[in-house]
């Protein structure tokens, strides 16, 4: 796979809806040609403790963020025609979908990848976090948890084994 953007959400809380931040990266020909990083007010608008230790992010990192239709605005016509790929595709595939529900956007069925799938096809043993099987395939992620360079570690994984 050469052309695809990969994609990564982080969470407020337990609800998919409540994406506060995403990541994108473009690829075409094998290259990375564009990078997109937004930090999104989630809906609903609350963090939960363990969301917060995960990634750093609190409500007042995003009380004047853009809402997600606003911020989907300027990531559309980068991904335009282009298949997604994620590091574990049922969460951020379900976030997506949850957030255009929530706002009430026609959602475009958008085609999906799974470097997580693919890599436990490929290594069925040990451990298949986003930093393990980065490192696995090369790149070492350095701030994990945060959407865009969790983004670029899905993108290198996915040149490597998609």
């Amino acid at each position: 796979m050469k052309d695809f953007a990969a994609i990564d959400f982080e969470t407020a809380n337990y609800e998919r809806s409540s994406v506060c931040a995403v990541g994108v990266v473009v690829v075409r020909d094998g290259e990375i040609v564009d990078t997109f990083y937004s930090l999104i007010k989630p809906e609903p608008e609350l963090y939960t403790v363990w969301c917060t230790q995960v990634h750093g992010l609190t409500l007042e990192d995003t009380v004047d963020a853009p809402v997600f239709p606003d911020v989907w605005a300027q990531i559309a016509p980068r991904i335009a025609g282009l298949p997604l790929v994620a590091h574990n595709k049922v969460f951020d595939e379900s976030c997506l979908k949850a957030a255009f529900r929530t706002y009430g956007m026609d959602y475009p069925d958008y085609e999906f990848h799974c470097t997580l799938i693919r890599s436990r096809q490929l290594w069925p043993e040990g451990r298949h976090n986003l930093d393990i099987i980065a490192a696995r395939c090369g790149y070492y992620l350095q701030n994990h948890h945060h959407a865009l360079a969790d983004a670029e570690a899905c993108a290198a994984i996915a040149l490597k084994i998609l």
